[in-house]
């Protein structure tokens, strides 16, 4: 959607027809939603914005600032509707007593707003982000809590007679004062990070070992053995390590930057940097690898981020967000993103063909472009008119969760036959089509999924060991989400303090988060109080299904439905105590079920979770691509020229930001543009920073 919106910009004066061709009946690949029953949004997962996505939100300010324009300013809003500002987060862990804790911090606001134009002064280095690591030091040190104690907890004074609690306290305050005069060390070299050139690197390194080891000792020492305190200061060990290690190998003035430690793992190399096994082992970390769905094969016991991502997804999280920490969408990611970009760029003239499944992506002569397109026609329009995707919901325009078959000619068959038209095993269609160069194209973006690639591409596979080393290498992993909606609120179910959103949870759904704010934007007669989405890696079979294996989806999806309803009546218990009746069993009548008339009769008991909504993504385009160590050297830029007619785009190309996220693809999508049209300038797409 990118590549489609800057190859129509007004300032390329039509130079480009584009027409973008779809799997199914909606866009946004992993990014995709739908209205189910009761008008209820049904996501792929947990889809949360961060602070620093800065080309994501300044193409969505530009799409609303186009509707607005045109007239359409009442259907889709200005974008501060769409998107609202979050900075309570929360982590969860296992106190040492056995108990379940959590560990929550508000960020604080930052200046400006996400897609604004960079302050001159502003540059996203690795000195920047150093300097801003300090900030966040004292930001936490103020505002970091652990179950509602404030950091400085143990500090107060106590009473006059107290002897030894007041000796304690002097003592803990003496050390405290200590780690100031420490951190006021580190403010100094931060000040000399920034002018740091390669011929000062080791006297750098030098002067600042010292500094940072006896810090790092305090910590452990005063610090992480304190229970109510260690996860701050886990924290700034891990940020220690990191402090050391990009100076130690001279990262900061390396050609290659983050890259040139990038065949490290994580953990690896924070451990050969100084870090603790214990701040390896914290709940940020775990949550660091679950926000990336770092685990190979999706097995727990496979951790896998290589150090530079790991450094540069951390470091752009945390000190490069400007106005809120994170950003929540007022709806689906479908009715937020897809929708209203999909207007706009039907506004400019973009033609869309859906139900188009690309099957194969053929060589012309020369074996150096792309000669033709060949598709799976799923279905045909009745009447050869144009497919209508949206459909209204409280007055927007939204995607179903289902293909509306009263416009397509198989539209009874497809119904009566139950074919899955978005699954990759369901290869049933109404015809093909193909398109060649130089008639029906002249330049191809293939922006599928990495683990569709095969499927589509396997002529360049087979001639291009660049292209078969990036399917070899560059592993992508299944996931699992479901959505529950509560007729009561998760503070009566026992949660204490905001919806925060939530990582490092119990497995198998490590990331979860109180969506109440989306259900007015659902179509309820009696809506419910609130809606709670999971999500998580999913692990793999050890067989690896048929391509003609057409039941493997559905026999994922009762998988996850098991998960779900495990992890409701296990983990849960510990953090939504009031779920559970006098009897220990899970209140399965507070699940909110569909009231729109489509349900004969209300299930009961532990049947009542049908009634909600759950998915296992295993489709190729559908998995999440992970970044193992290595593995970048492996992937293919946009800006790639071996095929003088194509171009990629996706977050598994190197775009500058090797991350599954949104800003990863919409730089990518940039790239591709750019790679088409020399438009967008690279100077103009934000953080990237590669030759």
């Amino acid at each position: 959607m990118t590549v489609a919106w800057e190859l129509t910009k007004p300032e390329l004066a039509g130079a480009y027809e584009v027409t973008v061709y779809q799997e199914g009946w909606r866009l946004g690949g992993k990014g995709a939603s739908g209205r189910g029953p009761s008008g209820r949004i049904e996501e792929h997962g947990l889809h949360i914005w961060l602070g620093f996505y800065d080309n994501s939100f300044r193409m969505m300010r530009e799409c609303h600032a186009e509707l607005e324009a045109a007239g359409l300013g009442h259907v889709y809003g200005d974008w501060r509707d769409a998107w609202t500002p979050e900075n309570d987060i929360a982590l969860c862990s296992t106190g040492e007593d056995g108990t379940f804790q959590k560990w929550t911090a508000h960020m604080p606001p930052r200046p400006g707003l996400p897609g604004d134009p960079l302050p001159p002064d502003l540059v996203f280095s690795l000195p920047y982000y150093l300097s801003r690591a300090f900030d966040l030091f004292r930001s936490l040190v103020l505002d970091t809590r652990v179950d509602g104690e404030g950091t400085l907890s143990g500090l107060d004074r106590p009473p006059e007679g107290a002897i030894k609690a007041r000796l304690l306290y002097l003592a803990k305050l003496g050390g405290f004062a200590g780690a100031a005069a420490l951190a006021e060390g580190l403010g100094v070299l931060s000040a000399l990070v920034r002018t740091m050139t390669p011929e000062t690197a080791d006297s750098l390194l030098h002067a600042a070992q010292g500094t940072l080891d006896r810090l790092r000792n305090w910590i452990e020492d005063e610090w992480i053995a304190d229970d109510p305190n260690r996860f701050l200061w886990e924290i700034a060990d891990l940020a220690l390590a990191s402090t050391v290690g990009l100076i130690r190998f001279n990262a900061l003035s390396h050609p290659r930057g983050l890259e040139s430690i990038d065949d490290y793992e994580c953990r690896e190399w924070m451990r050969i940097n100084g870090a603790s096994v214990r701040a390896l082992q914290s709940p940020f970390m775990r949550g660091l690898y679950d926000l990336a769905m770092g685990y190979v094969h999706g097995d727990p016991d496979q951790p896998a981020i290589s150090a530079g991502q790991g450094l540069r997804g951390t470091m752009r999280t945390f000190f490069g967000y400007r106005g809120a920490f994170m950003w929540r969408m007022r709806a689906g990611m479908g009715d937020v993103v897809f929708a209203p970009l999909y207007t706009a760029l039907k506004r400019r003239g973009v033609r869309f063909e859906f139900f188009h499944r690309l099957t194969d992506m053929g060589l012309g002569e020369g074996k150096d472009h792309v000669g033709s397109l060949t598709f799976d026609v799923q279905a045909r329009v009745a009447g050869d008119e144009e497919y209508k995707p949206l459909i209204p919901v409280k007055d927007r325009p939204c995607w179903p969760s289902y293909p509306l078959l009263d416009q397509l000619r198989e539209g009874r068959k497809i119904e009566r036959e139950g074919w899955n038209l978005e699954s990759h095993w369901d290869r049933r269609k109404a015809g093909t089509r193909t398109l060649e160069v130089g008639e029906d194209f002249d330049l191809v973006a293939l922006c599928v999924g990495l683990g569709a690639v095969p499927h589509v591409a396997n002529e360049l596979i087979e001639h291009d060991q660049r292209w078969r080393g990036m399917v070899d290498n560059v592993s992508t992993v299944a996931s699992q989400a479901f959505q529950v909606w509560l007729d009561e609120d998760i503070e009566t179910l026992g949660w204490d303090g905001p919806a925060y959103i939530t990582g490092a949870s119990a497995k198998p759904f490590d990331t979860w988060c109180d969506m109440a704010h989306v259900v007015p934007e659902e179509g309820w007669k009696r809506p419910p109080v609130t809606s709670v989405y999971f999500c998580a890696v999913l692990p793999e079979p050890q067989t690896p299904p048929s391509d003609k294996d057409r039941d493997y989806p559905a026999r994922r999806a009762q998988e996850v439905r098991r998960n779900a309803e495990e992890y409701l009546t296990g983990p849960m218990r510990e953090v939504w105590p009031g779920a559970f009746d006098a009897s220990g069993g899970f209140r399965w009548e507070i699940l909110k079920a569909p009231d729109d008339g489509t349900m004969k009769a209300e299930p009961k008991g532990r049947e009542r979770f049908a009634t909600q909504y759950w998915r296992a993504n295993v489709n190729p385009s559908d998995r999440y691509v992970l970044h193992k160590p290595g593995s970048h050297r492996h992937r293919i830029s946009p800006l790639e020229v071996s095929y003088d007619n194509l171009t990629i785009a996706g977050d598994w190309t190197d775009s500058g930001f090797h991350s599954g996220c949104v800003e990863g693809a919409v730089m990518s999508g940039l790239l591709a543009a750019h790679a088409l049209s020399g438009s967008p300038r690279l100077e103009d797409i934000t953080a990237y920073d590669h030759p």
